[in-house]
């Protein structure tokens, strides 16, 4: 059985969760709704203010939905109660960041500024010139415009400079030596 799937996914209180035909799950809470249609194989039921996932039997392709469709629900949740944000910093000399309006104004060391524009559920964050917030109720999203960002200008291996998420490590390697 999985681990993951087995668990029951609490709904706190404020959270709605409705599911219906072709396994569509719709969750509504404090900061929006969230709707995804889940794998038509996994059955999928509320008991006692909890959502109960389960499979129909021990194939390894249902094996590896179920744990997904319980963890998707689970994000859900998350999204409408405390939302996702991932943070990026730029590093590098001249390397900024602004928000005009509903844009991202990158500037990272082109010849232009990169400008990219905000998603309908996404929004952007610049605490200080050199930090970037992607904050939102979708957790895919916030990961994928975060990624979008980051590809923007990413992080090189000899000086370390670009866009890089807060917590990630950038090997750096040595120059080349000269001739003697």
């Amino acid at each position: 059985m999985s681990r993951i799937g087995r668990l029951p996914v609490v709904i706190p209180e404020g959270v709605n969760v409705t599911i219906g035909d072709n396994n569509v799950v719709a969750v509504k809470g404090p900061k929006g709704t969230l709707t995804r249609e889940m794998h038509k194989n996994m059955k999928i039921h509320m008991e006692d203010g909890k959502v109960i996932v389960e499979r129909p039997d021990d194939e390894k392709e249902n094996k590896a939905l179920h744990g997904l469709t319980r963890a998707l629900i689970n994000n859900m949740v998350i999204g409408v109660t405390e939302g996702f944000q991932k943070s990026l910093d730029l590093v590098g000399v001249g390397y900024r960041a602004q928000v005009q309006g509903k844009k991202l104004v990158l500037t990272v060391g082109y010849s232009h500024p990169v400008e990219m524009e905000e998603v309908p559920g996404i929004t952007y964050e610049t605490p200080a010139p050199n930090k970037i917030l992607v904050k939102g109720i979708d957790k895919e999203m916030v990961g994928l415009m975060a990624a979008k960002i980051r590809d923007v200008r990413k992080p090189e291996p000899y000086k370390g400079k670009g866009i890089r998420y807060t917590d990630e490590i950038v090997r750096t390697k040595e120059g080349k030596t000269g001739k003697k």
